[in-house]
């Protein structure tokens, strides 16, 4: 068996050898789209996590299983690969632990004033105080405020459980409108965008989230309301993100953007205020610990899927 990983580079440094225990291991750090066909010809396994596996790749290929180092499938043709015969299997629940901390360290940055004061020590600032403390910017605790969650699955739960342990008022919107959770208040968009000090989204992009925050929601946050994204970028629509923080005082943390990587004239590098803004690059899912899981995950789905050809 020819088992072939397209883009190795996605999976950090993970040591990938283990997969030699099911024959012919190959590993590729990136691939082009021009590149796949020729490195999957004589391949059994594809290992996939953004190399698009189209029904071009599949009509000239033999493969037989896909394994998606992720959770999303949008770079497989899962329905051509079904019609073929060919097993598409993906890896969940692994980055939960991992993307809710991200989250809580995208408002607690801001909450904090974590980058402001880090920067004033280091500047020496503090050697220059005349007491022990700095009051140039107020820190805010989480007890007491309003965070609305987008999006409240798996993560977006975790994230409702923790801040309600943090003291914070809970409410939701649900993106499908069939979400119905009776241990938080359900609100519709506006009111959620109206009333909260905190937003966070952990939903997925699909036709109902696609650009679902633009300037209209945007507009009516409160003043210092902190706006998080660990969801998918494409939610939040970038421009005019850019443009309401450069005329309100709100904050924004970003772990995805509807383009990745980052675009060189993205209209969010040149916002007036950089401290209102703080960006990752998609890494809140990216933890060792998860990586380590997302990984066992794979190995075991190729396991199940030679020992019982699912």
């Amino acid at each position: 068996m020819k088992i072939v990983c397209l883009d190795a580079a996605t999976l950090g440094s993970y040591d990938l050898s283990k997969f030699k225990n099911f024959g012919d291991f190959v590993s590729y750090k990136l691939t082009k789209n021009n590149e796949r066909i020729e490195r999957l010809k004589d391949a059994d396994v594809v290992m996939t996590n953004k190399v698009i596996i189209d029904k071009e790749v599949i009509d000239n290929t033999n493969i037989k299983l896909i394994l998606e180092t992720a959770t999303g499938v949008n770079n497989i043709d899962v329905e051509y690969a079904k019609q073929k015969g060919i097993i598409v299997k993906n890896a969940a629940n692994y980055s939960t632990k991992s993307v809710v901390q991200h989250t809580f360290a995208l408002i607690f940055s801001f909450l904090n004033q974590i980058p402001f004061y880090d920067k004033w020590s280091k500047e020496g600032k503090w050697c220059e105080s005349e007491i022990f403390t700095d009051y140039s910017r107020i820190l805010y605790n989480i007890s007491g405020k309003k965070h609305g969650i987008i999006g409240l699955g798996t993560i977006g739960k975790e994230v409702a459980k923790i801040s309600s342990a943090f003291g914070a008022k809970i409410c939701y919107y649900s993106s499908s409108g069939k979400n119905n959770d009776n241990t938080y208040e359900r609100v519709e968009l506006d009111e959620l965008f109206k009333t909260c000090d905190i937003i966070s989204i952990h939903a997925p992009l699909n036709e109902k989230t696609k650009n679902l925050v633009k300037k209209e929601e945007l507009s009516l946050m409160k003043d210092k309301a902190i706006l998080i994204n660990v969801g998918r970028g494409g939610i939040v629509n970038e421009n005019d993100l850019a443009q309401i923080l450069n005329q309100k005082d709100i904050r924004a943390g970003l772990d995805v953007l509807e383009q990745e990587p980052m675009a060189k004239n993205h209209p969010l590098l040149s916002i007036k205020d950089k401290e209102k803004l703080i960006i990752t690059p998609h890494v809140a899912w990216a933890s060792y610990e998860s990586l380590e899981a997302l990984m066992d995950i794979v190995y075991n789905n190729l396991k199940e899927w030679i020992e019982n050809g699912k």
